[in-house]
């Protein structure tokens, strides 16, 4: 592993240094170990390792590819590890989405458009006043996404996106079990709506906490 693991450096500070660049094929693999001063061997299993967290993109008959190097392609491992999660560590998802949501609320406030805050007064319309939990939890993760996506953070996009499957069960669990929480759910929404409408940055990051925190203070409770 020591040997892959150098193998692995050497191809991230090619990458990171601009000798390789996004979307650049790489030399064939005898030629790239020899500059590397790799065995073929280790350098197939960088190879591999890097194209898992899709670093480098493998096409076969065609070669090896440095991909995109997009946050939300990145992320997407992160997505993989996170499904992992257990039971137990739900709280500290919580904790985290605590942490970066309101920030993103705040941030979309002072960039969202017109058109962005009628898709979502849209998407609370369609929901109507008694959704079923299972709608108001798929209507609550798309209502978040198009506020997170209007902040114009592609890095938080991902980053909230990948960490918003561990809470869900958690939502649609409170939703079942605890009285009044579709309405004070929907009555949340109308008010980070509002906010972002009046662009009140710190309104919105307000309301944001409120609502995250509600959950999470639910499912302490619950434990």
């Amino acid at each position: 592993m020591a040997v892959t693991d150098e193998a692995i450096e050497k191809i991230k500070g090619m990458i990171v240094s601009g000798a390789l660049r996004p979307g650049d094929r790489l030399p064939k693999e005898s030629e790239l170990a020899a500059d590397l001063g790799l065995s073929r061997n280790s350098l197939r299993e960088a190879v591999r390792a890097l194209s898992l967290i899709r670093i480098l993109d493998v096409r076969q008959g065609d070669g090896t590819y440095v991909t995109s190097l997009d946050p939300q392609l990145l992320l997407e491992a992160m997505s993989f590890v996170v499904d992992f999660h257990r039971d137990d560590t739900v709280l500290e998802f919580l904790a985290v989405r605590r942490i970066l949501e309101p920030a993103a609320t705040a941030m979309a406030a002072g960039r969202i458009s017109p058109v962005e805050l009628d898709e979502l007064e849209a998407q609370l319309d369609a929901l109507g006043p008694d959704p079923s939990v299972e709608e108001l939890v798929a209507g609550d993760l798309e209502f978040h996404r198009g506020i997170v996506a209007a902040s114009d953070n592609s890095v938080l996009c991902s980053l909230l996106d990948g960490l918003s499957g561990p809470t869900t069960r958690a939502r649609i669990w409170r939703g079942l079990t605890q009285k009044d929480a579709v309405r004070r759910t929907l009555t949340e929404h109308r008010a980070i709506l509002g906010a972002l409408r009046d662009h009140d940055a710190e309104a919105a990051r307000a309301w944001a906490t409120v609502h995250i925190a509600s959950v999470e203070q639910w499912l302490r409770s619950s434990l």
